[in-house]
Parts: C-alpha cells; sequence; structure tokens
C-alpha cells in the first residue's frame, strides 16, 4: 500500500510553472497505471501526465490553475482507505481554513447574497467591524447589473463566444507580436520548378520500404546544407551584434487543433535524410500526443513552414519570422 504523488515535472531549463489543462479522471475515481491521468501547458507545449501506480485519484489542483514547478497536482491512492483518509485530512485543512478566514455578515444579508448568487467574499463590508449588511449586498447587486450590458454587447457588437487567450494560444500571439515589433521583416516570393524534387521523392519512395520519406523531410536537409553554406543565415541580432551560430538547429511547424508548435531537428546538417525523416516522425508524433519536452521546442536557428498539405497553387501567406530567428522558409503547394 503507497500513495503516489503528481507533480509537475521540469520539462525544461527555463520551464518554472504550469497551467492545469484538463484532468482526464475524475476525484475519486479508479485510474490504471500507464493511462493519461490529466494534461498541463507551460507557455510552450502542452504535456500528458501518466499515473505511475494503479489507485484512486484525489485532485489537488484545480483546472485552469498555474502552478510552480515540483508542485503536487494530485495523489494516487492504492486503496479505498488510503483514499478517504486523504479525504478526512481535506476536509480538516478545509474547516481550519475556514475559521481563519470567516467573513462577517448579517443573516439577512447572506441569505440575499444566496438568492442572488453574490460572491461574498468579494463584497466590502461598510457595517461595524467590517461586517458585510443587507446595503453592501444590494449595491453588488446594482454593480453587477451595470456591468451586465459590458459583457454582451463589445462596441456595439454581440459576442457569440469568449476563448480566454492562455496558455499556447497566448504564446503564439506575444511571440508573433513581438517579431513584427522587433524585426524589419521582408517577404520575398519564388516560383520553383519541383520536377526534379518530385522525381527525387519517388525514387525515394520506392528505395525505402520501411520510412515514407516526404517533402519536408527534404526540404530540412536540403535547407540545412544551404544554411552551412550560407551561415549568415543562420544567425540572430543580439544588442548590437550579429551572432552566427555554429549549430544549425531546424524547426518544423506543426499544427496542433488549438495551436502552432514548432519541433526543433538539432544539428540537422549532420544528419543524413533517413536520420533526419525518423526524428521528424517522432517530434510531430509527440507534439500532437503532448509528449515534448521544453527542450524539443527551443533552440531553433532557422525555421520551415510547409503549407503543401493545404492545397496546391500560388499561397499568399507571408510567414513570421520566429524570435529571435532571422529567416524562415514558407513553402507551398506543388502544381
Amino acid at each position: 500500500m503507497a500513495l503516489h504523488e503528481l507533480t509537475v515535472p521540469k520539462l525544461g531549463a527555463y520551464m518554472s510553472e504550469a497551467t492545469v489543462l484538463e484532468w482526464k479522471a475524475k476525484e475519486g475515481e479508479w485510474v490504471e497505471k500507464g493511462t493519461i491521468v490529466l494534461e498541463i501547458e507551460t507557455e510552450k507545449i502542452k504535456y500528458a501526465i501518466e499515473a505511475e501506480a494503479s489507485g484512486f485519484l484525489h485532485i489537488l489542483v484545480q483546472e485552469g490553475s498555474s502552478v510552480p514547478v515540483g508542485t503536487v497536482l494530485g495523489i494516487i491512492a492504492e486503496t479505498r482507505e488510503e483514499f478517504e483518509a486523504l479525504g478526512r485530512e481535506r476536509r480538516e485543512e478545509a474547516r481550519g481554513g475556514q475559521e481563519r478566514e470567516r467573513i462577517f455578515i448579517t443573516p439577512l444579508a447572506r441569505r440575499l447574497a444566496e438568492e442572488h448568487m453574490i460572491d461574498v467574499t468579494k463584497v466590502k463590508g461598510t457595517g461595524p467591524q467590517g461586517r458585510i449588511t443587507k446595503e453592501d449586498i444590494e449595491r453588488a447587486m446594482r454593480e453587477r447589473e451595470q456591468a451586465a450590458p459590458i459583457k454582451e454587447k463589445i462596441l456595439e457588437k454581440r459576442v457569440k463566444a469568449t476563448i480566454p487567450l492562455k496558455g499556447m494560444r497566448k504564446t503564439i500571439a506575444e511571440r508573433m507580436h513581438r517579431s513584427l515589433s522587433e524585426a524589419a521583416q521582408v517577404t520575398a516570393f519564388g516560383e520553383i520548378d519541383a520536377f526534379e524534387l518530385v522525381r527525387l521523392r519517388q525514387a525515394l519512395l520506392a528505395a525505402e520500404q520501411d520510412l515514407r520519406i516526404t517533402y519536408t523531410d527534404i526540404l530540412v536537409f536540403a535547407t540545412s546544407r544551404a544554411l552551412r553554406e550560407m551561415p549568415i543565415v543562420n544567425s540572430s541580432i543580439v544588442g548590437d551584434e550579429i551572432k552566427i551560430w555554429e549549430d544549425i538547429n531546424v524547426g518544423v511547424a506543426v499544427a496542433l487543433e488549438d495551436g502552432l508548435i514548432v519541433p526543433v531537428i538539432k544539428n540537422a546538417d549532420l544528419k543524413s535524410l533517413r536520420e533526419i525523416a525518423k526524428a521528424i516522425r517522432d517530434l510531430v508524433s509527440r507534439a500532437r500526443g503532448g509528449r515534448l519536452n521544453v527542450d524539443e521546442v527551443t533552440g531553433g536557428t532557422f525555421t520551415i513552414t510547409n503549407l503543401g498539405a493545404l492545397g496546391a497553387g500560388w499561397r499568399f501567406e507571408t510567414a513570421i519570422i520566429n524570435p529571435a530567428e532571422s529567416a524562415i522558409l514558407s513553402v507551398g503547394g506543388i502544381t
């Protein structure tokens, strides 16, 4: 018999906190060893946490909460007795907190607050010793009514739904805005004859029976060699200096359901096409499964975004440089 803690892992050298995104099991539910119990989200990635043992789940940190690395998010109790003991400890702690944070409110005010669903912890009492009165609750009700039209209608437009800008979406928005603000970006459009590229891939597909080579694999291979020949592109502006990087680390943009992530193929110029293909398969699979480490999405020196899957022909998107890199390659479909 034992208790097993679910903690926020340190997924990278610079990670300091994470947000609890979703619990995959409910309080008191039995979970099996090896199954995903919850998902957390850092500024860069989503990460799935598995149960290290089978047992009953006791949740300590609720969804939406941001906590530091090492925080215990939940506990798995191997027996029902251990789980019930955890519940008793939690209830005792809650009672202790209630006594310490006791709210002084008149009976009439409390009843009025309950009827109109007013959070009394956010109401400032004006009675003796700060006691909350009926007038305080009525004032809170008026303030809520005055604020209601603003929530329902903004700049004469009706709000259909509100999606919190947090986690990955917030990071993407902040990084892209920072990139456009800090770098003078120029987009050059070009068209190439892809006949030899198509013929090369067809030959590789015939030769590599156990590994399906994609155009993205070939692009990473070719780009990494081009960066070796033109090292000034594999650089960043740091202060008033241009730093030309020794390592050539190519990031590949991967679309997710609710955002975008750029896993990085480290030292791509030193890898064979087959090694690059295997690395991309592994990174993309784990990116979509929420199993990347922070170190696997940092350290990039150049980025490729392949929009070929969206259809053939010209596309006029202007890709935004991934800070603090100096360039990005956006590729469209083959006609």
